[in-house]
């Protein structure tokens, strides 16, 4: 799935990355199940769809993918796909901060900046 979304080797085909992501995210694969949100999420490969986005980074979220919490973090704070609530979206972006996600660290560091409810 990587090469095709990414057109690494092959010629860039969202559509096949899905495809290929499904079939790993269906057999429990993490980084699958993270990347196949990312593509609802964003709408390559398919029509973008929040709630599945939610689904698919909740799934990789419960086998501890860093990437998928600091995303489904950011589903929560911003409201896509499920009701806006800054606390779980705190809970998953620290969870992928403690895990070294760089994304998920200036995150929390902008929100304590901006005074943000950052509460454990």
């Amino acid at each position: 799935g990587v090469m095709y979304a990414n057109g690494h080797g092959v010629s860039r085909d969202h559509v096949r990355a899905v495809e290929w992501y499904t079939k790993a995210a269906n057999q429990g694969d993490a980084a699958a199940q993270s990347n196949l949100g990312l593509m609802y999420k964003n709408g390559h490969g398919v029509s973008q769809d929040y709630e599945r986005a939610v689904e698919w980074f909740t799934k990789a979220v419960k086998q501890g993918h860093p990437d998928a919490q600091y995303n489904l973090g950011l589903m929560y704070m911003y409201g896509f796909g499920v009701t806006k609530d800054n606390r779980l979206a705190v809970k998953f972006i620290k969870k992928a901060a403690e895990q070294g996600d760089k994304n998920a660290q200036n995150v929390l560091d902008t929100m304590s900046k901006r005074e943000t409810c950052v509460k454990s």
